[in-house]
């Protein structure tokens, strides 16, 4: 057993000798396409996660046919304005994206959509910012996520980017939406459950805007929250099928390792397998699907993050399990269809 309790809502290495550990799986319906909507890229001074680290996981048996960068605070511009540091991430992923079409990686377009970081409290200034990106993601510059994600307790761990409760409701940031929208750009929003009532505002007040919730709208599992998950679930459910009823919201599936806390899967003697924790998941995904249907709804990997308790091939694995229900039609909009869709893909 292990000696270290999981740090939910931090992230580190993956035990890769750990993982290793969990008994192989077969595929499951290997032949359906998948665009992996939310993954990372970075080198970090106690980890690296580049194209070849990805290429590994890519290859584990699951039909990845494109995948989706969403920003990590990598590769920032060392030199020159503040607000236009992040454009050098942009600049970064869209060199590996190349790499990736030329074909000699494997059929996989990685990157083919990016998702970056422009600081839209910068209100109508965020403009030149957002150019900047366009210009450095050479066609494949999609959006951008401005993470709200706050909680004032510590032990949760919030995003970077979040200051206070309520950056959705700033006025300064909703005129950087304003800028975001007028040029056709998506926001992806990740905001924790007991902040979904900012994301619903945000989301009538400007119909227009492409908003795209991540990591199912971000039920916390651990902390403050870990003894009132009957609570929490109620609350989540709450907020979900408000979120729902806005025709401009897209919800992404996933996410939850770090977040919701099912249980302390480090722990285990081995990580879990993906019957199990999809019959933990399954109640948040299949909500998620029953309020916003399978074409308003795509799965995302998030890694490297939840590498530290899942393969990538059981990760996939334990999403087939929970749409294994629907039909031919419904899996093909969740795995790839809605995603083409919302990230204006090829």
């Amino acid at each position: 057993m292990s000696r270290q309790p999981t740090r939910f809502g931090r992230i580190r290495p993956p035990d890769e000798a750990r993982l290793a550990k969990a008994p192989p799986e077969p595929i499951l319906e290997p032949e359906l396409p998948i665009i992996d909507t939310h993954h990372h890229l970075w080198q970090r001074p106690d980890h690296r996660y580049l194209l070849d680290e990805l290429l590994a996981d890519l290859r584990t048996g699951h039909n990845i046919v494109a995948t989706v960068f969403v920003e990590c605070r990598a590769m920032y511009r060392a030199a020159g304005p503040v607000e236009l540091k992040p454009a050098g991430e942009t600049e970064f992923v869209a060199g590996i994206a190349a790499m990736s079409d030329s074909g000699l990686y494997g059929p996989t377009r990685v990157a083919t959509g990016i998702v970056g970081f422009a600081d839209l409290t910068l209100g109508d200034r965020v403009e030149p910012v957002l150019e900047a990106h366009l210009r450095a993601g050479g066609g494949r510059f999609r959006g951008v996520r401005h993470s709200a994600a706050w909680d004032a307790s510590p032990v949760i761990g919030n995003s970077a980017a979040a200051s206070a409760p309520h950056l959705l409701k700033q006025p300064d940031f909703r005129a950087g939406l304003a800028r975001l929208t007028a040029l056709g750009l998506s926001l992806d929003a990740w905001v924790f459950h007991p902040q979904l009532a900012d994301a619903i505002d945000l989301a009538r007040a400007f119909p227009e805007a492409n908003i795209i919730v991540g990591h199912v709208g971000g039920p916390l599992g651990y902390g403050p929250y870990g003894d009132r998950r009957d609570e929490v679930f109620a609350s989540w459910k709450r907020g979900i099928t408000e979120l729902a009823r806005c025709p401009n919201v897209v919800m992404k599936l996933g996410g939850m390792m770090m977040r919701l806390a099912a249980y302390d899967y480090g722990a285990l003697p081995a990580p879990p397998s993906s019957a199990e924790l999809a019959a933990h998941w399954r109640p948040y995904l299949e909500f998620c699907i029953e309020r916003f249907g399978p074409t308003r709804c795509m799965f995302e990997s998030n890694f490297p993050v939840e590498k530290m308790g899942i393969g990538y091939a059981a990760l996939w694995n334990v999403f087939k399990r929970v749409a294994a229900g629907a039909s031919a039609e419904e899996k093909l909009a969740m795995f790839s269809g809605t995603a083409r869709r919302a990230y204006r893909l090829d």
